[in-house]
């Protein structure tokens, strides 16, 4: 088991990794809207937080090694799912090798975010 850790994506802001390597795989932790040059929420709107989380995914996923088109199963976390198809408008620019993905609305998501995204890539 191998940790992966960038500057170009936001720090854990608990006791876990930005991503973890094992057997082939990479498992990145849930990526939120947090902008890592400033350390704050970036955007109030779904398509802004949408793209800083999706920037912030790129940048694990890049640092482990591997590409967003071996990206093979997501989980997304919508704080309002009637903000569905604005995500997947975004979603859709990053994730252009149509991963599997499972998209669900939750009451909270931390620091009042309105989107969270991991994912689950080939190295």
């Amino acid at each position: 088991m191998e940790y992966v850790a960038t500057n170009n994506a936001p720090g854990a802001i608990g006791p876990y990794s930005q991503a973890v390597k094992v057997n082939g795989l990479l498992f990145t932790s849930g990526q939120i809207a947090i902008n890592p040059a400033t350390g704050a929420v970036e955007a109030d709107t779904i398509q802004g937080q949408t793209e800083q989380v999706c920037k912030n995914v790129k940048a694990i996923v890049e640092a482990a090694g591997t590409s967003m088109d071996k990206v093979v199963k997501t989980v997304c976390f919508l704080a309002d799912i009637a903000d569905f198809a604005a995500f997947n408008e975004i979603y859709g620019n990053y994730f252009t090798s149509k991963p599997a993905r499972s998209c669900v609305a939750v009451k909270d998501l931390p620091k009042g975010v309105l989107c969270e995204v991991e994912a689950i890539a080939e190295l």
